[in-house]
């Protein structure tokens, strides 16, 4: 998962991937200034960041070949009501892991088309570049992914999508019964059933 853009990530905390050794464990936590908070407010197209802090725990695994990153995430953003273009407070709390390997243990983009799709996204690793991993950039990420993608000021309904379940419960109601949707000029069985029923 890298940054789509060129320039250095307005977040940017770099470990060593050589500095997490065999069988320890490295914790630290990371959080942005306000200068990172603006820039990422601006990336993500939020009117604010407020607070955006991280715990991130980092461990050698596969021989000592790959680190596996787990992190928590906690943010104070404001959103913008896609509805009435009101600004939305919230609050978000992730959890989320990564696996970096050196580049050339990484699947090429032609290779994707094999990965098993039964395997989890944080399995897929991503490149260590030049043998550093960007716990900051990871965060903002993963910050991104958790923002909810519809944000709308209390009280207000969003009306226009429905969730597909409701679109075909209507369209079963509005849906004409064989009764209704017989030829009236022809003989109709189902209506003669129903005054066989209702005789019995």
């Amino acid at each position: 998962m890298q940054h789509a853009a060129e320039s250095a990530p307005e977040f940017s905390r770099i470990v060593r991937a050589d500095a997490i050794h065999r069988d320890g464990e490295v914790v630290q936590t990371i959080e942005a200034t306000e200068a990172e908070r603006r820039a990422l407010a601006l990336r993500f197209e939020l009117e604010a960041i407020d607070r955006l802090t991280a715990t991130l725990r980092l461990r050698s695994v596969r021989g000592g070949q790959m680190v596996r990153v787990s992190g928590d995430l906690e943010a104070d953003v404001v959103q913008t009501c896609v509805v009435t273009l009101e600004p939305v407070p919230a609050h978000v709390s992730d959890r989320f892991g990564a696996l970096f390997a050196p580049e050339s243990m990484v699947p090429k983009e032609e290779d994707e088309i094999f990965i098993d799709p039964n395997v989890a996204e944080e399995d897929i690793p991503e490149a260590i570049e030049n043998g550093k991993i960007d716990l900051g950039e990871l965060t903002a990420q993963h910050l991104s992914l958790a923002l909810d993608p519809y944000p709308r000021a209390e009280g207000i309904a969003f009306e226009g999508y429905g969730d597909g379940e409701e679109d075909e419960e209507e369209a079963g109601e509005d849906a004409e019964s064989p009764v209704q949707a017989a030829d009236p000029d022809k003989p109709n069985p189902f209506a003669a059933l129903e005054r066989l029923k209702r005789r019995n």
